[in-house]
C-alpha cells in the first residue's frame, strides 16, 4: 500500500474554555492514522507548550514524527476563537495569528523526510492554502512537488485574509484533484469564470458548465464540491458527474467543525484501499456527517473509529 503525504499546518485552537489541537491537514492526518493508514505528516511547530500538545497527538495516533519540524524561534500555530462574537453569522470569530511555525517549513528537511517511505513513492500529496501564506513554506511545498510524483489533492480551505488569488491560482495549477465547499466554489467562479455574488442565481446546468470550465482551465483530473448535509458532487475530466445525495443525517449536530477534513480523509482512504468511486464518496459523506455529531474536528475517544472500520471491513 502506498502512503499519503500530508503537508501543512498543525496548530492549537484557543477557546475561552481551553485548547484543542487542530489544523485542517493535521485533522486529515489523524483520521487516516486512526483507520490504520498512517500518513507522513510534514509540518512545523514551536519549541513550546503548544508544540508538546501537538506532539502528544502524534503519539496518541501513532504517527511517525519524521516530517515534524521544530522551530527554535517561532511559536506553534495558534487560532484564537471568540465565541458568541457580535456580527458573526456562526456566532464565533476566529483570529489566525501571523508568523507561526508552520509558515516556515524547511524545504530541505521536508524533502529529507520522504526517506521514511523507504523508496516507495507517495500515492497522494495532500495540501491546502493556509500554510502557503509565507514564502518559506511555499518553497517547501514546491520542493515536495519536485521530489515526488504523487497525485496532488488540493483541499482549498480558504480562510479570510490568509490566501490571495495568486496563491490559489498556483495551487490550482499544481493540483490533480481539488475539493471545495460551496462558498469556496463561489470564490473560484468570481475569480476565474466572472460570475459575481450579485449576479442572478445560476441554473444547475450553468453551475455544471462553470465547474467544467474550472477543470479545463487548470487541467484537473477532478473537482469535488461538498454540499454539507446535501452530499457532494464529483466532476471528472472525462465529463463524468457523480452526485451523492444519499447522505444520512446524524441524529443530532453539535458543530460542523472538521466535517470537510473528515470528508477529505475518507476520500483519500478510499483511494488507498481501492474502493470504487461511488462507494468512496458515500462513505466520505457519511463519516463527515458523523463528525458533526461530536464536539470538535476529531473525536476525543479514539475508539470512535472502531465501528466505522468494522462496518467497512465487513462490507
Amino acid at each position: 500500500m502506498t502512503t499519503t503525504v500530508v503537508f501543512g499546518e498543525a496548530l492549537v485552537d484557543e477557546f475561552p474554555t481551553g485548547q484543542v489541537v487542530g489544523g485542517a491537514p493535521f485533522n486529515v492526518a489523524r483520521h487516516l492514522a486512526a483507520f490504520m493508514a498512517p500518513p507522513l505528516m510534514i509540518t512545523r511547530i514551536g519549541d513550546d507548550r503548544n508544540g508538546l500538545a501537538v506532539r502528544a497527538e502524534f503519539e496518541r495516533f501513532v504517527m511517525v514524527e519524521t516530517g515534524l519540524q521544530v522551530d527554535p524561534m517561532e511559536e506553534t500555530g495558534r487560532v484564537v476563537v471568540e465565541r458568541n462574537a457580535p456580527g458573526q453569522p456562526e456566532g464565533h470569530h476566529f483570529t489566525i495569528l501571523p508568523r507561526q511555525a508552520y509558515d516556515f517549513i524547511d524545504p530541505h528537511a521536508a524533502v529529507a523526510s520522504l526517506a521514511v517511505l523507504g523508496g516507495q513513492d507517495a500515492g497522494t500529496l495532500y495540501f491546502g492554502t493556509l500554510a502557503q501564506r509565507e514564502e518559506r513554506s511555499r518553497q517547501a511545498l514546491a520542493a515536495l512537488f519536485e521530489a515526488t510524483s504523487a497525485r496532488r489533492f488540493l483541499d482549498l480551505n480558504l480562510r479570510p485574509g490568509q490566501a490571495d488569488e495568486a496563491v490559489v491560482t498556483r495551487s490550482l495549477l499544481a493540483a490533480d484533484i481539488v475539493k471545495v465547499n460551496e462558498a469556496e466554489l463561489q470564490a473560484l467562479f468570481q475569480w476565474y469564470v466572472q460570475i459575481g455574488p450579485d449576479d442572478a442565481p445560476l441554473a444547475t446546468e450553468e453551475v455544471h458548465a462553470a465547474c467544467r470550465t474550472l477543470i479545463e482551465r487548470f487541467a484537473l483530473d477532478a473537482l469535488i464540491v461538498t454540499l454539507g448535509h446535501r452530499g457532494s458532487v464529483y466532476f471528472g475530466a472525462d465529463g463524468s458527474l457523480l452526485a451523492n445525495r444519499d447522505n444520512p443525517a446524524p441524529p443530532f449536530v453539535i458543530d460542523t467543525v472538521g466535517a470537510g477534513d473528515a470528508f477529505s480523509a475518507i476520500f483519500l482512504l478510499g483511494r488507498l484501499r481501492g474502493w470504487p468511486l461511488p462507494l468512496t464518496l458515500a462513505r466520505a459523506n457519511e463519516f463527515a456527517g458523523a463528525i458533526c455529531a461530536v464536539a470538535g474536528a476529531v473525536p476525543a475517544d479514539i475508539n470512535f473509529y472502531d465501528k466505522w472500520a468494522a462496518r467497512w471491513q465487513g462490507a
